[in-house]
């Protein structure tokens, strides 16, 4: 239940306010980028070469990726203002735009793919700061399904990249040596404790490069030709601002993409709170809506400098788990890495020249693992048979899309290209039942008061008028009215200062009542107290610590979203 969070009992070594040792910030730091600087650089290249374009523009879109992801990753970590999750979030390129920005550089070049991604990224900021409004539709429910279906959408990639070997090289090489880098890396992850932990995703790519060294597999040649040091601005296109049909015609793409990614930013952002602590705590939404708009901030800059657009790395959650360490201190040093690697073309180069086996053996880990926290996301909402057919129907839509069974030879090039890929199809059929759920249901009635206890004979008067329409029985009314009383004490809190609006929603199904109470934002989470409160813990407030108990007693699940300036605690109470 929502409103009993227990100890999760996970390793966390470094949790996001501690610090570690300056060699282990700097070792982790080093392997995230080890880990991710392939797939920024890569995913631009597949757009860029994709779409027929210039080598000039292709070098001067990679730095610029990297450029962006380091500058928004340091942002993820640290938090400016409303900016950032405050967690370790990889920031990279996305590839869930290969198709509209691949489309949208065949019909207007760079210039046009500019102004298109810094246009869908307003989209974005106005998503992150509206998120409150959306908390019915963008669930927990359906940022785990889209998180299971990232695992639907890479994997195939993944096991390609296992496969790809240089011509003239035995076919044995890609997978004897993507086994053993798997096998060392599962061994250590399985096995090892302290610090032979933290290395073991670095142990393992060792180990595989070696056995590469063996079959020939390395290519020097990129490595040579690189400069060491440079940034190609003579490679930056501009903008095009004149607002042709293009423009319109593609601008929906990049919106629907823009509000996928932003799913996938919520589902990462939810997760990562659940790996960082080692109590398990209530998801702070004030941190969510920072990570999105951080995403928001990374796409913007990536159409002010002309390049694919960004999102959180998934990936990023499951090293968090794997290694332990989750201090904001290790992700402002890796965003420092990709801003150095951005102006270090040979360093960049170096990296690149791992095989694709070795990195594809590490991510089917990382990968695995994202599709189980997937499942913990969807059931830790809890599970009924509604919240089932979504996520299932949803699930088997995306990987329906992704293996081409369904409808893609009946649709246009275009949208069968984009629907193909699994996460967009199974997150836009999760979302359109979310909704229908949501408009399908009993209608709410509200009420709008002050938040206070002076208000609550104007709500049990407002409850006993709807308990009559609805046909409650003496004892529903009664504990309805009760668990709204508590839980208006425990959200009014100690505070002192100007009164604040609450306004109350209440759905009533058969046979059970579910209230929304919504305000202005205070601090501390009421799931949190509450587990606290069941602890006996002293650091709750002896005349709130009764409501807090007994709300539990009452109330089939709680469960309290914090955003900025917006409180809101659902409690829903059975028959």
């Amino acid at each position: 239940m929502a409103s009993q969070p227990s100890g999760s009992g996970s390793a966390v070594r470094f949790e996001p306010d501690e610090s570690p040792s300056l060699p282990v910030t700097i070792g982790l730091a080093l392997q995230y980028c080890v880990l991710t600087v392939g797939p920024i650089v890569l995913t631009v290249a597949i757009v860029v070469r994709t779409a027929g374009e210039s080598e000039l523009f292709l070098s001067w879109a990679a730095c610029a990726a990297l450029l962006v992801s380091g500058i928004t990753t340091m942002v993820q970590a640290r938090r400016l203002g409303r900016f950032g999750s405050g967690y370790i979030l990889l920031m990279g390129t996305s590839g869930a735009f290969i198709a509209v920005a691949v489309a949208s550089l065949v019909q207007g070049g760079p210039a046009l793919l500019a102004t298109l991604v810094a246009a869908s990224a307003l989209f974005q900021f106005l998503l992150a700061s509206r998120l409150s409004l959306l908390r019915r539709i963008i669930t927990p429910t359906v940022a785990g399904t889209v998180i299971m279906l990232i695992a639907v959408t890479v994997m195939p990639l993944i096991l390609d990249l296992i496969e790809r070997v240089p011509e003239g090289a035995p076919m044995a090489a890609g997978p004897v040596t993507a086994a053993v880098t798997l096998g060392v890396t599962m061994v250590i992850v399985l096995r090892a404790t302290g610090a032979m932990r933290l290395w073991g995703p670095v142990i393992g790519i060792v180990a595989g490069s070696v056995v590469a060294g063996f079959f020939g597999l390395f290519s020097w040649g990129a490595v040579g030709a690189a400069p060491w040091f440079g940034l190609p601005l003579e490679g930056w296109p501009g903008f095009d601002f004149s607002f042709g049909p293009a423009f319109w015609a593609l601008l929906p793409a990049f919106v629907f993409v823009t509000l996928v990614g932003a799913i996938e930013t919520i589902g990462d952002s939810v997760a990562v709170q659940r790996v960082s602590w080692r109590d398990e705590r209530a998801t702070d939404f004030r941190g969510v809506q920072g990570a999105v708009m951080a995403d928001g901030l990374g796409n913007f800059l990536s159409g002010l400098l002309a390049t694919v657009p960004n999102t959180t790395y998934s990936s990023s959650v499951s090293i968090v788990e794997i290694t332990g360490v989750a201090a904001r201190r290790v992700g402002v040093g890796i965003g420092i890495g990709f801003c150095v690697l951005a102006l270090v073309p040979k360093f960049v180069a170096v990296i690149l020249s791992i095989p694709d086996a070795i990195i594809g053996a590490y991510v089917v880990v990382l990968i695995a693992i994202l599709f189980v926290l997937g499942m913990r996301i969807v059931v830790g909402d809890g599970m009924n048979y509604r919240k089932a057919a979504i996520v299932g129907v949803s699930f088997w839509v995306g990987s329906g899309f992704q293996s081409g069974g369904l409808f893609i030879d009946q649709m246009s090039p275009f949208f069968a290209e984009m629907l193909g890929n699994g996460m967009t199809s199974g997150g836009l059929t999760a979302l359109v039942l979310s909704v229908f759920v949501e408009l399908a249901g009993p209608r709410r009635k509200r009420l709008v008061t002050t938040l206070g206890v002076d208000a609550l004979p104007e709500i049990s008067g407002f409850l006993a008028g709807l308990a009559a329409r609805a046909g409650w029985d003496d004892n529903m009314l009664q504990r309805v009215q009760l668990a709204s009383e508590e839980a208006l004490v425990s959200l009014v809190g100690e505070e002192d200062g100007p009164a604040r609006r609450l306004r109350l929603s209440v759905r009533a199904e058969r046979g059970a009542a579910e209230l929304e109470f919504l305000a202005a934002s205070a601090e501390g989470n009421l799931e949190d107290r509450m587990a606290l409160a069941g602890e006996h813990s002293v650091e709750i407030e002896a005349e709130h610590d009764f409501s807090l108990r007994l709300l539990r007693h009452l109330a089939g699940s709680v469960r309290h979203q914090k955003y900025h300036d917006t409180d809101i605690l659902t409690v829903r109470v059975e028959a």
